[in-house]
Formats: C-alpha cells, sequence, structure tokens
C-alpha cells in the first residue's frame, strides 16, 4: 500500500502544482454519504491528509436526498467530487452525463465481478464498488425451528402458528415496497424487464404485468386477507411487530442486523424461499460504491484517490468493519467469519442486481403503489399489476 501511495502523492502533486506538504495549500476532495459511511470515511480522509496533504472533506446527507442534490448541483460546477451511493443511480447519473468512467486497470481483480458489473454500463465502468448486499428471510426459530423452503410452507406455518395464539402474525411485509417484494415475485417467476441475448434489458419486455409476477401478488393478496399480516406496515412497524415476538417472519437486510440484536429476539437467516416448482426466490443484488462527478475541477484527482487508495486491503476493510455490509474487495469478504454475513451471502448467491438503466426510475412507484393497494384489498393482484405494468410502459416509452 505504501508503494500506491507514493506513487498517487506524486501524481497528485504533478496535477495540483503543488508539493503536497498541508492541506490548505492544495486542492480539496468534497464527498457527500450518509450517516453511515461519512463517519468511517471523515477517519480515512483524515489519514490521508495526514500522510499527504490533501485535505478530504465528508458532507452528510440523508442517503435519499444524495442523488437528487447531486443531480441539480454537479452540472453548475458545485457539490460533491465524489458521491457515495447505489447502483441503480447509474442510469439517471449517466444518461445526464454526470459520472467520470473510473479505470481500475489490474485493480479490478480485487473485486468481485458481480459488483463490477452492477456499476458498468456498456462495458465502462463509473463507480468503485465497496459492498454488495441483499435482503434475506428471516425467522424466529423458537417458533419456526425449520427455514421454508416454499412460500406455501410460509403460508401454512403462519396459519398454524396464528390459529394457536402464538403469535399475532406470520410472515409479515412493509406494503409499498417492491425491493423487499422482489423475492416472492422472482419465486414465483416474475421479472421487471426482459432480457436480450447480449445480456442487455429489453425495456419493451414489462415483466410487472407477466404471469409470475401476478401470481406472487395473488399469493400476497391471500395472505393479507386470512389476517395473516396487517396492512399499513412500514419498515419501522413490522421490525417492532418481528423484535417482539408478535410476528413469525419477514425479509430484511444486513442494514438491520443491529437493531434486531439489541432488541434481544431470537433470529435466524436463511434463502428467500421458492415454489415447488422452482429455485429459492431471487433477491435483488445492490451495489454500493463510489462515483466521480464528471464536472468537479478535481475530477483526476478524485479518481486517483479512489483507485489508489481506497481500493487498497486497509482502506476497504476498515470501511467494512465500520458498516458491516458484505464487501465487494476479495480479500475483505473471503476474511468474513461472521456467520449472520455469510447467510446473507448465501441467501444472495441467485440473486439479481438491480437493473442500472434510467428506465428503472419509472418502475419503482407504479409498482410500490399497485403492491400497497392489494395488501389493502383496494384492488386484486391482477389488476394492480396489470395497471402499473400500463403506467410504466407510458413512462418508458416518452
Amino acid at each position: 500500500m505504501k508503494t500506491r501511495v507514493m506513487v498517487f502523492v506524486l501524481l497528485a502533486a504533478l496535477m495540483a502544482g503543488i508539493v503536497p506538504v498541508a492541506a490548505q495549500d492544495g486542492p480539496v476532495i468534497t464527498i457527500w454519504a450518509d450517516d453511515t459511511r461519512a463517519d468511517p470515511l471523515r477517519e480515512i480522509g483524515a489519514q490521508f491528509e495526514e500522510e499527504n496533504g490533501i485535505a478530504i472533506e465528508v458532507l452528510e446527507l440523508p442517503f435519499d436526498e444524495i442523488r437528487e442534490q447531486f443531480t441539480t448541483a454537479a452540472p453548475n460546477g458545485e457539490g460533491a467530487d465524489i458521491i457515495v451511493g447505489a447502483n441503480d443511480w447509474l442510469g439517471e447519473l449517466t444518461v445526464n452525463g454526470l459520472l467520470e468512467p473510473v479505470d481500475l486497470s489490474d485493480g479490478a481483480e480485487s473485486f468481485l465481478p458481480a459488483a463490477l458489473d452492477a456499476f458498468s454500463i456498456d462495458g465502462t465502468l463509473y463507480g468503485v464498488p465497496y459492498a454488495v448486499e441483499n435482503v434475506a428471510f428471516f425467522r424466529n426459530p423458537e417458533l419456526v425451528p425449520d427455514a421454508p423452503a416454499t412460500w406455501d410452507e410460509v403460508r401454512a406455518i403462519s396459519e398454524e402458528l396464528v390459529s394457536s395464539g402464538d403469535v399475532q402474525f406470520g410472515y409479515i411485509i412493509q406494503e409499498n415496497d417492491p425491493y423487499h417484494f422482489y423475492g416472492i415475485q422472482s419465486a414465483f417467476g416474475g421479472y421487471i424487464f426482459g432480457i436480450n441475448d447480449d445480456g442487455s434489458y429489453d425495456v419493451n419486455d414489462i415483466g410487472v404485468g407477466s404471469t409470475g409476477s401476478i401470481e406472487a401478488l395473488t399469493w400476497l393478496e391471500a395472505h393479507a386477507q386470512a389476517e395473516l399480516m396487517p396492512a399499513g406496515l412500514e419498515y419501522d412497524s413490522m421490525h417492532s411487530l418481528f423484535e417482539s415476538g408478535d410476528a413469525a417472519m419477514m425479509i430484511t437486510g444486513p442494514w438491520a442486523l443491529e437493531r434486531i440484536q439489541e432488541s434481544g429476539v431470537s433470529y435466524e437467516i436463511s434463502a428467500i424461499p421458492g415454489t415447488a416448482e422452482g429455485e429459492n426466490g431471487a433477491p435483488f443484488i445492490g451495489v454500493q460504491g463510489f462515483m466521480v462527478s464528471s464536472f468537479s475541477e478535481n475530477t483526476a484527482l478524485a479518481s486517483l484517490f479512489l483507485t489508489n487508495y481506497v481500493a487498497t486491503d486497509e482502506v476497504m476493510g476498515a470501511i467494512f468493519a465500520a458498516g458491516s455490509r458484505p464487501a465487494a474487495y476479495l480479500s475483505v469478504r473471503d476474511g468474513v467469519e461472521d456467520v449472520d454475513l455469510l447467510a446473507f451471502g448465501e441467501a444472495g448467491a441467485n440473486g439479481q442486481p438491480i437493473p442500472s438503466i434510467p428506465q428503472m426510475g419509472s418502475v419503482w412507484t407504479p409498482w410500490g403503489n399497485a403492491i400497497e393497494l392489494v395488501v389493502q384489498g383496494q384492488a386484486e393482484a391482477a389488476t394492480a399489476f396489470e395497471d402499473a405494468a400500463a403506467q410504466i410502459e407510458t413512462a418508458v416509452m416518452e
């Protein structure tokens, strides 16, 4: 790592036209990150500044505001040099010319190939990934000793537990959340966009209204109508039911581990159930990473910071330790011994990347609203998803 940092310092000095002796005399690299990433990045930035005399300024923003604010600020030459975000932001950001391609060269061999693919569009890499995450199936083993293999088993277990009075609810899900629902949808053969022979997405093949997608929503509809889960659940209320022992099963991600552990509830993590005819449900694979603004005055410097300093065992290890998300960096990933993170890895073994295409932005709202309408009993599954597919088609073709 020392050699790579030395090379970086020399290049930085040449680009900035300075000898890096004091941060205030040189450029400042600004990073936008959310509350889970900001503190470890500040520590990394302080170390980098001490070693190289180049300042790293980390500004904390809510995760769901970073993309919107960056999209507004970047074209005016303002805002961040680097943002920390998700691979499904790529479609919108690249189509608007906001991101600088990243060249990892031989360093690409140090990353999980699927993570690099998730941050690439048409073969061009637009980010340095650091974490790969997916949801998995959580159950209370005191109530559900064995992991259910199918959603039919989930229904049967829920009925037995609720009728016996052991729990108030069986399997539960927050209602307007297609990200968490996709594990069910894919289990029944549902999808979002079709895939062409070359691996690209066919935006003319909208899968929300497909037979498999409707079958999945029909399963959830019947589950809700049987009062095995409540309507109106949001993320916190879903977790509260599970953590209090009032619900037996749910789907969530590694970001929830700390609160679940602090609750003291018994839990085990397994793959998302499938159907009798198919494999386990395939959760979305989301990749978190660093992206460089193409409008930054320090584009080359920011890229070198990522490829020559962040993309190292030491720094990737520090980010992983702070965030407890499965790493995209192979040496860190291979060293994981935590049973929960290993279970998430197994649950995501057949996962599907969230499409990183601009059209994905037209999918989430009608898709989520359709699920909510069905759970609340305001629409039937087939009608809700067919209507959602029509709305998506109209938006995609505009």
